[in-house]
């Protein structure tokens, strides 16, 4: 039997391998890129003003400023997505959330079929032994 701590202690482990992939490189090269990037600070700091004014004008109900707020936050957004290392950080922000997936499908993916052998179910059709003992359309 494994505890709460054997298992915390693996996950850290499991993070620091993640942490030291290609991947995660990659997005460490581009955020330092984007925080280095005048053009896109100046951007990011207007997108932020809007995204709280935009906040006001919801919670107040005046429609009108909200949607041109809108327009111009889409507007900012289009421009930031223009620009090349942009692309390059939301690339690689996509391939490290890949990696997390990937590691959180298999976690789960592993603690479902070890319940359902070690109940004596079958893998093949998802379901545990208690299920297979009451089951009458299995197999």
């Amino acid at each position: 039997m494994y505890t709460r701590d054997d298992i915390r202690e693996q996950a850290i482990k499991l993070g620091q391998m993640i942490s030291e992939t290609e991947e995660v490189e990659q997005f460490k090269k581009c955020e330092a890129k984007i925080h280095e990037n005048q053009n896109v600070r100046e951007k990011m700091a207007g997108l932020k003003s809007l995204q709280k004014q935009a906040v006001n004008f919801q919670a107040y109900g005046k429609e009108k400023a909200l949607k041109l707020t809108e327009e111009k936050l889409a507007n900012i957004e289009k421009e930031l997505d223009e620009i090349p290392i942009v692309d390059e950080f939301k690339a690689s922000q996509t391939e490290v959330s890949e990696i997390m997936q990937m590691v959180s499908h298999a976690i789960s993916q592993t603690v479902t079929d070890e319940i359902i052998k070690s109940t004596g179910g079958d893998v093949q059709y998802g379901i545990t032994g208690a299920a297979v003992e009451h089951s009458s359309n299995h197999k």
